[in-house]
């Protein structure tokens, strides 16, 4: 499950992580072998903790889906900051996606940026985001997994890349079908991304790929 790549000064060892095997597609799967955590911010969290403690790893890469009303279907972007929706303890003063007694900002910046991929806002949380829901969210687009491998990923002492794929969010979702409709199409694009890592690992040394 880990792969070890060469950045400019040294060997990488990555980790990559998807919530399901609906978004791991034939063209992923000739290049990785995921983490296949289940969805939701439990699942995710408890599977890239558990996977780490087996295979300590210097980055994890999360790949898989995405909803928006704004971005493009079928289109990949990466993700440049993260929040958490369901967090909100604002009835003790405390700011919403801010979480209690930490000081975990209410949206965490990932520093990292892979060349030639457009950048996107992300909002991860529990529950699936449909129709008129999108206009209390002010990230780019949504998902149920990446703050909480995010999370995880700091407490093992690794960095993360998200990389998410558009699959639905402009019409609303009342079948199966309309959230798994364009998932081929961005398994070839993920996929095409994977297959270039070595080139922009080794374009940079390792402290900017793990910087946290």
């Amino acid at each position: 499950m880990l792969k070890t790549y060469r950045a400019a000064d040294g060997p990488l060892d990555v980790l990559f992580v998807m919530a399901t095997e609906a978004e791991y597609g034939a063209a992923l799967r000739r290049e990785i072998e995921p983490v296949i955590t289940g969805v939701g911010p439990v699942e995710a969290a408890v599977g890239t903790l558990a996977a780490l403690q087996k295979h300590p790893a210097d980055l994890v890469v999360t790949l898989g889906s995405a909803g928006s009303r704004t971005l493009p279907e079928a289109e990949v972007f990466q993700v440049t900051s993260v929040s958490y929706r369901d967090m909100d303890a604002s009835p003790l003063g405390v700011p919403k996606g801010v979480v209690p007694f930490s000081d975990i900002p209410a949206e965490i910046p990932i520093p990292q940026r892979l060349p030639g991929i457009a950048n996107a806002t992300l909002s991860t949380g529990g529950g699936i985001v449909n129709g008129h829901a999108y206009a209390h969210i002010a990230a780019d687009m949504v998902d149920m997994e990446t703050y909480a491998v995010l999370r995880a990923a700091h407490r093992a002492g690794a960095a993360m890349i998200g990389l998410r794929g558009i699959s639905d969010g402009h019409e609303e979702i009342k079948r199966f079908s309309d959230w798994t409709l364009y998932l081929a199409e961005i398994d070839a694009q993920l996929a095409d991304i994977v297959r270039a890592l070595p080139d922009s690992f080794a374009a940079l040394p390792k402290a900017y790929w793990t910087a946290r």
